[in-house]
């Protein structure tokens, strides 16, 4: 008989792709939202670090216990809680022991858990740990009926779905996680000013954000630092649950002898890696962007110690410090974002004042699932006693029935009322407890019982109980973890810095004379030192090509290039191509156009104001600042008409009082500098009408000392016109011809 077999194209479902995707992807973000990456917070605690704590303490890895291998505890999370990689695992482990990663270390480790320098921890065959303190507070109540417990992913043990302890874990240690769409970040912060927060919601649930402030003053870092945000930014940050905190190293100056000095820094950023940072400020001093620092030292051993040598004893240390502020990682911003999932198990972002209310409603049910516990111990506890005193008010009886009875239980039941548990208990009582010290001890432990009983049952029905009770047991946690204690003092400061100063370029970079030069195909380079612009052997160009610009500036000048578009671009003298060869084509610094010409090339720091002015006449007095653009697109300064194209960029000498400007025609005018104005950006006014052609130069002077220009010839002789009373006219007006000798290109310089 042929055996029939059903087709596996059956069992396919037709259903369109996108959706098919989206369902699936969606339990796949669920699941790492809810069971990997964000923190609970009722303890705050992920999945594996909550699964590592309770294989620990299985293990009896109590604080005054010895050690165990790591690979021990990793193998028993990985076989029964947690079945993810061992990595993974140990990983979360190793970040659990590190006192320079949590502020109150959960794991007690043993061997080489890594460091700040950023080494990694030594494989989990070699360490060893075992629970802190911290943990066991954490854990508190495990054993009292506080929380569910579920199974584990095989079913064969079970597992705590939160922790019940009273310490407020996930603010005191914080935590950090990627989900999907989502993350989370908390900084640590002072378990005994979380603590004294705490209270304060006890007394008062109605408590604005800002009164829980007066006690978390803001994080607490487990490797110190000072946070300089303001108290109002801190203060919105902890409302909404989203801001950031700037965090800055702590230095002090430390005198060498003789006037010198270092900045020595004895506590860096949380989460930063001491070998990079130290890296990061080495590559500033061998790329010379901090001239003014000349060496960085590593002298920590257990303690941070960064010592930083000034290039001179000029040097102001404030200045120092703020540019490495800027520069380097001794400044970072470390961001808040209170995203967590709330009892519901229910992604959300929280501000300080919910957080707290929402542990301290756990602490509650904690509180209330630990009194119910009791009380039906007590109850159990109570019928045992029960059925004891009736066996001793009894006695005689009882040992006559258990003698003579084939089944004594059964008897004993219904002739005393006895139930089956009061009934067993009395028959495995030992001879030695019928004494009649024994019934006494009974009935006090039994009078003691009663009394706890009515206590927890007053609990349970009083919520002012419940509170008072919450804020007795905070009270001493507190003096546990109080600020006079090592581990609880305060670590990280908290200081509102001054407004960030200026830094002026020449800290920045190194100032050195150049020769800046361009071709008039737009190939630039900066030749270092001042050279003799007149000597013919200095500049050498490519053939066909020849000197456009050439000027004396520094490396921490800013260069500005005019195009004939009006537009202006910024190019750095300590970004300029050397003096060997012929330089770079100035169009792939910039993003010009390639048939765009060239106007000027001059240093900013020339003067503070510049004359500008385009072929139809047209022209004003612009900010020398105004002309500094910030990207490679350059800046629009001047706003041309139509035909028109910038003509003349020229630096306006502080004591110049006049403006001269001369035509295609020769026609020349002088005016008064004060009839241009001065503008951020535009077209400008009317310098000079003509009937023909237009503006072929301008130029701003002082009216007593003239005009000089160049005669020409070999004596490269110059002739100065003082009696400029024919030209000088009102602004706008045509002109009449230069004094005689005037150059024929009719240019000024």
């Amino acid at each position: 008989m042929a055996t029939e077999f059903s087709d596996p194209l059956d069992q396919i479902v037709d259903a369109p792709f996108d959706t098919a995707l989206s369902e699936r992807y969606l339990v796949y973000a669920l699941s790492t939202i809810t069971a990997r990456s964000l923190p609970d917070v009722r303890d705050g605690l992920k999945p594996v670090h909550r699964r590592l704590l309770w294989a620990m303490r299985l293990l009896k890895l109590d604080p005054g216990q010895g050690y165990k291998k790591c690979a021990r505890v990793v193998g028993d999370v990985i076989g029964k809680y947690h079945p993810h990689g061992d990595v993974s695992v140990y990983d979360a482990m190793v970040r659990l022991a590190q006192d320079f990663a949590l502020r109150y270390p959960l794991v007690d480790g043993q061997g080489n858990f890594g460091n700040i320098d950023g080494d990694n921890a030594a494989a989990y065959r070699y360490t060893e740990a075992r629970l802190t303190q911290v943990a066991i507070d954490l854990m508190a109540g495990l054993d009292e009926g506080t929380v569910d417990y579920r199974p584990t992913y095989n079913g064969e043990d079970e597992e705590p779905e939160v922790m019940p302890g009273l310490f407020p874990n996930l603010l005191a240690n914080g935590a950090s996680g990627i989900a999907v769409g989502m993350a989370t970040n908390i900084p640590p912060h002072n378990a005994a000013e979380l603590i004294d927060a705490a209270m304060l919601l006890i007394d008062q649930p109605a408590a604005e954000p800002a009164q829980l402030l007066q006690y978390v003053k803001g994080p607490d870092f487990p490797t110190g630092g000072i946070v300089i945000d303001s108290a109002a930014s801190i203060a919105e940050a902890y409302a909404i649950g989203r801001g950031g905190f700037r965090v800055r190293s702590r230095w002090e100056k430390q005198d060498e002898g003789r006037g010198t000095w270092v900045a020595v820094v004895t506590e860096i950023p949380y989460g930063v890696q001491k070998s990079k940072l130290i890296e990061q400020i080495a590559t500033l001093i061998n790329d010379k962007k901090l001239p003014i620092l000349a060496d960085v030292r590593d002298e920590s051993d257990e303690k941070i110690r960064l010592v930083l040598e000034p290039r001179s004893r000029t040097v102001e240390p404030e200045m120092l410090m703020e540019s490495l502020f800027r520069l380097t990682d001794l400044e970072s911003r470390i961001s808040l974002n209170l995203n967590v999932l709330d009892a519901n198990r229910t992604p959300r972002v929280m501000g300080l004042k919910e957080v707290l209310t929402s542990w301290l409603r756990h602490q509650i049910e904690v509180l209330i699932r630990r009194s119910q516990h009791r009380l039906a111990k007590i109850d159990d506890r109570v019928e045992l006693l029960d059925g004891y005193l009736i066996a001793y008010l009894n006695l005689d009886r009882v040992i006559e029935i258990i003698r003579t009875e084939d089944e004594p239980k059964a008897v004993m039941m219904a002739e005393f009322g006895l139930t089956d548990r009061q009934t067993e208990a009395i028959l495995n009582m030992r001879l030695r407890s019928l004494r009649k010290l024994e019934e006494m001890e009974i009935r006090k432990e039994r009078d003691d019982l009663a009394k706890e009983r009515e206590g927890l049952v007053a609990l349970i029905e009083s919520p002012a109980r419940q509170r008072t009770r919450l804020k007795r047991d905070l009270g001493v946690l507190r003096e546990r973890y109080g600020l006079e204690t090592p581990l609880g003092a305060r670590r990280t400061t908290i200081e509102e810095a001054a407004p960030a100063r200026e830094i002026p370029l020449e800290a920045m970079i190194e100032r050195e004379p150049i020769t800046v030069i361009m071709s008039q195909r737009g190939w630039i380079r900066a030749m270092r030192g001042h050279i003799d612009l007149a000597s013919a052997d200095a500049v050498k160009f490519k053939e066909g090509d020849g000197p456009a610009f050439a000027f004396h500036a520094q490396t921490t000048d800013k260069i500005l290039l005019a195009a004939d578009t009006g537009r202006f671009y910024t190019l750095g003298g300590d970004k300029l191509p050397g003096g060997r060869g012929f330089g770079e084509p100035v169009r792939l610094m910039i993003d010009m156009e390639g048939d765009v010409g060239i106007v000027a090339l001059v240093p900013a720091s020339a003067s503070d104001k510049l004359l500008v002015a385009s072929s139809d006449g047209r022209g004003f007095i612009a900010a020398t600042a105004e002309a500094v653009a910030e990207t490679r697109k350059g800046k629009q300064l001047v706003n041309l008409r139509p035909g028109a194209k910038l003509k003349v960029v020229r630096a306006v000498p502080a004591e110049a009082d006049y403006v001269a400007a001369i035509g295609d025609n020769r026609k020349l005018v002088v005016f008064p500098l004060n009839e241009l104005p001065e503008m951020g950006r535009g077209q400008g006014v009317t310098i000079q009408k003509y009937r023909d052609g237009g503006l072929s130069d301008v130029i701003a002077f002082r009216f007593e000392e003239g005009l000089s220009w160049t005669m020409g010839g070999e004596t490269g002789r110059t002739r100065t016109e003082t009696d400029l009373t024919p030209w000088r006219v009102a602004r706008g007006a045509a002109g009449r011809m230069p004094p005689t000798g005037f150059p024929r290109n009719n240019r000024f310089v």
